[in-house]
């Protein structure tokens, strides 16, 4: 989870790789469809204010995650952000303390007495540093640059500016050719800020000059430049200094311990950073023998954040030696290229740097600052290396937001860790953007590619469970396979925090997830035990993927934007998948060509695509030819693309590999949007191909046992269609609500495809799995299925039931696999559909205890009641417009079950923040949310029949009404909506639309 540094200051005004998941002891124990294991299961991060909070409370509320159906939680102690909380003691409270360990110890307990699975963070906050020494050399590290221009006689004598910023690095000297101020402006995740305006320099490349040697010890220097008349020179000095920059600040004026100053972030960039996490851990943390044992029984992932650490330029002090081994030349005189752009540039967008330095080469330097990147990566690398390898060493796993925010190649360096992470905030549930990232991970043969999940700006309390869900299933298209949602939050009271509770990020982001939310106990389990079984279907086996497409940035989009923007692989009659990959991935072992597939024992990719706009490196150039030789079919898209730009005496071979790259065999080039004409032509079609009026994205898995899981998604709207999957096993349909498996009605097989007709509401999912052998007594099915067969059902005894709703009487064609046709599904007058009016909607009010600042009250609690002759949203019902809780709507419906109506069906609109449904008293088994259709005929019997439908509310409006009352860890959280732009309006609440009785005669065939 990240705010950009712009946002925190306006609101606050304050500041080896390892090459596959491993695979031994819990981490392979999926469990079942039905129930998967905890490890499988989502979890949520737990917001953790910090150490002082009741430990006994902290424990009840990861036992209550775990029996709604999480699998644990990711436990984060936040200590506000790193904002301070009045009253807080956090030298005593501090991550790492005496009194965090007790705490840390119950949170694990809690998870081995309740059977789950914890992550834990390697620091507080972000995870991003721990209690040092305030002179450590693993501390996070800056480099300054201060310019001063040469008088225009050419000669410079006196100090260096900046000098006593820190340790000298290198003093560099260039004559500037222009000079330009740049003004503009960039769109955030959060608004559209100015970028602070800058200087852009054309520098003359012959003319950088490193002068660091001749500067005296007291920091002075005599320089004599032979500079002709009316040549302009600017002389660039560079420090490099400890930031000292805290992840928890500690206002304390002791220093007895090491936790009397709080916790630094440390260098992100060398293994030394990482030494100073892991060192602080063995001494502190781990020497708690009780801890260890706890962690090698419950512990999942030691995880870190995204990074949110800034600076001036992203620096460690071995860049240089790092640099030189890697590329053979000195990177001090071009330090001036390299002072834009190139901090934290997820959250420092619209503060790159004051100073933009060109050259007057073809390449303007990019070469340099790839080169420089690419230098900064391999620090980086050897950081998390050396994370993966102490988790591991415990039998334990890593898990980080993968180069989030850093200037470097993601795609390159997802494959160093356990279990990559990234985040809907910043993949905006971009399919795309999903793709790059899980790309390497699926090469690189991880099984769990996690997401934070859920963070949306001002929706706290009002986050609905089905947005939730369409981000789930907008991530698993993606090739995501983890959930955890942002955020559960710590239940009880808090300094200065009134109730609901603790409310991480201000209220600023959803969601807050607690008892204290309506949905919480009412329908809330039914969507965690959904997103379990959808990711034990995306835990089996290994991923499929039809096709890859070429990647390559020295920085990577902080937002991973679409790159592959034609439509063709995905339009109607095609349904191509596709992951990116970045070059470096391809020295990863799996990285090799067989039988014309890349990487054949895992995705199996059967084509490459390069899009014109691409950058190819030599390396990648001399890989893919070795490829397409090997039989991979290779499709430039839009004609020959760019080379990757490099200091490092390749470029030439790197423009006469590209020249003839499109005469090797098995390379072809067609124009912008027609790599799927080509693809079909080559005989290469999509594992499941798609035939739909929206859009339907898949994903496909084949496990061990040769079983396939099939995924798909119907993306925002309404749509219908029919897929063909390139297999003859029997496909069964997986349903995530109920866990229940059963035979599919509908399909045939034919040429070695199954085509299965769909009908789907807009976002809804599908899971199915196709076996070699049978599983059911039956094989009896059809090719369509008519709409006046609004269901079905298998008996134990293999035969077919069809319900059939409509009333017509017109006759119906209805082949069977068993050779029969059946041309009139009933001759019986089927009894009308029944539009449900006249309901009684009783409301229990969820208000703030009387003392509201008793944060661990769940609600005080009453009841309204209402009649409604339609069901409108509570927005459109004064006396419930602005209520939290749950709507108890009933209706009596007469029922009188005859030849016309063997049993019904309820329908209702999309339950938009879950619902439960009751008849006569019985609760109806869980359905799906976005289209439901419930058979409540084991419910029914002849006379009047009550149905309830329990809807809960989301939070929004009611605290809304309140929102001048509420504080949270010591923030007026309207202050800093005002300083946003005001308040979110109101939201809508309760059962809306229709709600309608669909009768059905009950048809047996065979």
């Amino acid at each position: 989870m990240r705010l950009t540094s712009l946002l925190i200051t306006a609101l606050l005004s304050r500041q080896g790789i390892a090459l596959a998941h491993k695979t031994t002891g819990p981490y392979d124990d999926l469990g079942s469809f039905q129930d998967p294991a905890p490890r499988v299961r989502p979890r949520f991060r737990y917001w953790l204010p910090d150490a002082s909070v009741d430990s006994g409370r902290v424990q009840q509320n990861i036992k209550d995650a775990g029996a709604l159906g999480a699998g644990g939680v990711e436990f984060l102690p936040f200590y506000a952000y790193g904002s301070e909380v009045p009253g807080a003691d956090w030298a005593t409270y501090g991550f790492g303390t005496p009194a965090y360990l007790e705490i840390f110890k119950a949170a694990l307990q809690a998870h081995r007495e309740a059977g789950l699975a914890m992550d834990f963070p390697l620091g507080p906050n972000q995870g991003q540093g721990v209690p040092a020494r305030y002179d450590d050399e693993g501390l996070q590290w800056d480099l300054a640059s201060y310019t001063v221009a040469i008088p225009s006689n050419g000669t410079y004598d006196g100090r260096l500016p900046g000098w006593d910023t820190g340790d000298l690095v290198a003093l560099v000297s260039a004559q500037i050719l222009s000079a330009r101020n740049i003004t503009g402006q960039t769109v955030t995740t959060f608004y559209t800020v100015a970028v602070e305006d800058h200087m852009q320099y054309v520098l003359k490349n012959a003319t950088l000059q490193d002068w660091t040697d001749n500067v005296s010890s007291e920091g002075t220097v005599h320089l004599n430049l032979s500079s002709s008349q009316g040549e302009t020179y600017l002389l660039f000095a560079f420090y490099q200094y400890r930031t000292h920059t805290q992840n928890l600040p500690v206002n304390s004026n002791m220093t007895g311990t090491i936790f009397d100053n709080g916790s630094y972030i440390v260098d992100h960039f060398s293994a030394q950073g990482a030494q100073v996490v892991t060192r602080f851990w063995d001494d502190y943390l781990l020497e708690d023998a009780e801890i260890k044992e706890l962690l090698s029984e419950v512990g999942n992932y030691g995880w870190e954040d995204s990074i949110e650490a800034t600076s001036n330029i992203s620096w460690t002090p071995s860049l240089p030696k790092v640099f030189y081994d890697k590329y053979g030349y000195d990177l001090k005189r071009y330090l001036p290229l390299f002072v834009f752009g190139n901090n934290n540039i997820g959250i420092q967008t619209a503060a790159p740097g004051s100073i933009q330095c060109l050259l007057d080469t073809p390449d303007q330097g990019k070469g340099y600052v790839n080169d420089y990147r690419g230098a900064v990566m391999k620090g980086y690398q050897a950081y998390v290396e050396h994370y993966t390898n102490w988790t591991n060493a415990m039998n334990l796993q890593y898990s980080s937001q993968v180069g989030y925010n850093l200037p470097v190649d993601v795609l390159a360096n997802v494959p160093y860790v356990n279990a990559p992470e990234c985040e809907s905030l910043q993949h905006q549930n971009n399919v795309d953007s999903y793709r790059q990232f899980s790309g390497p991970a699926i090469l690189a043969g991880k099984k769990v590619i996690s997401n934070e999940l859920g963070a949306v700006t001002t929706e706290a309390y009002s986050h609905t469970i089905t947005e939730l869900l369409w981000q789930v299933n907008r991530a698993a298209a993606g090739g995501v396979n983890q959930i955890v949602l942002h955020g559960q939050s710590y239940s009880g009271d808090y300094y200065n925090t009134t109730w609901p509770g603790y409310t991480a990020f201000f209220y600023l982001f959803s969601d807050s997830y607690s008892e204290k939310q309506p949905y919480w106990g009412h329908g809330f389990s039914e969507a965690l035990n959904h997103i379990a079984r959808l990711q034990y279907s995306q835990r089996k086996g290994v991923p499929k993927v039809d096709l890859v497409v070429y990647s390559k940035d020295s920085a990577s989009d902080p937002y991973l934007g679409t790159i592959y923007n034609q439509s063709d692989l995905i339009e109607h009659g095609k349904g191509y998948t596709y992951v990116y990959l970045s070059p470096e991935n391809f020295a990863l072992p799996q990285a090799y060509v067989k039988n014309g597939s890349l990487a054949p024992d895992g995705p199996e990719f059967r084509a490459m695509i390069i899009t014109r706009s691409s950058n190819l490196t030599l390396d990648a150039i001399i890989h893919i030819k070795d490829y397409a030789r090997a039989g991979l079919p290779i499709i430039l898209s839009d004609g020959l693309p760019n080379i990757y730009f490099t200091e490092d005496g390749t470029e030439t071979a790197t423009r006469a590999e590209l020249a003839s790259l499109q005469a090797t065999q098995n390379v072809y080039t067609v124009a912008a949007g027609q790599a799927a004409s080509k693809l079909s032509a080559l005989g290469i079609s999509p594992r499941v191909k798609v035939q739909a009026d929206g859009t339907w994205y898949s994903t496909w898995r084949t496990d061990s046992d040769g079983t396939d899981y099939l995924f798909i998604l119907s993306d925002l709207v309404k749509s219908a269609g029919r897929i063909s999957v390139a297999t003859t096993k029997q496909p069964y349909s997986l349903d995530p609500w109920t866990g229940k498996e059963s035979p599919l009605l509908a399909y045939q097989q034919e040429f070695g495809r199954t085509i299965i007709p769909f009908s789907f509401a807009a976002n809804q999912t599908a899971i199915l799995v196709f076996r070699d052998t049978m599983t059911s007594a039956t094989s009896l099915r059809t090719t369509d299925i008519p709409t006046s067969i609004i269901g079905h059902e298998y008996s134990q005894a293999g035969s077919l039931h069809l319900h059939v709703s409509s009333s017509s009487l017109a006759k119906t064609s209805l082949p069977l696999s068993n050779g029969k046709t059946i041309t009139q599904l009933t001759n019986r007058i089927v009894a009308p559909s029944i539009t449900l009016s006249n309901w009684t909607l009783t409301v229990e009010h969820w208000n703030h205890p009387l003392n509201i600042s008793d944060a661990s009250t769940i609600a005080l609690k009453h009841n309204t009641t209402h009649r409604l002759t339609s069901l409108v949203s509570w927005r459109d019902i004064p006396a419930i417009a602005n209520a939290s809780g749950i709507g108890y709507y009933t209706h009596s419906l007469a029922w009188s079950p005859s030849a016309s109506a063997s049993g019904a069906y309820l329908l209702l609109s999309k339950a938009t923040n879950g619902a439960r449904v009751y008849v006569n008293g019985h609760r109806v088994p869980p359905f799906d949310y976005q289209a439901p259709k419930i058979n409540i005929s084991p419910y029914l019997h002849a006379g009047a029949n009550e149905i309830t439908v329990e809807v809960p509310s989301v939070m929004w409006n009611y605290l809304r009404s309140i929102f001048d009352e509420l504080w949270t860890g010591g923030i007026y959280p309207a202050n800093v909506f005002r300083a946003y732009g005001g308040l979110p309006g109101t939201v809508d609440n309760g059962l809306i639309g229709e709600a309608t009785v669909v009768p059905y005669v009950n048809v047996h065939v065979g």
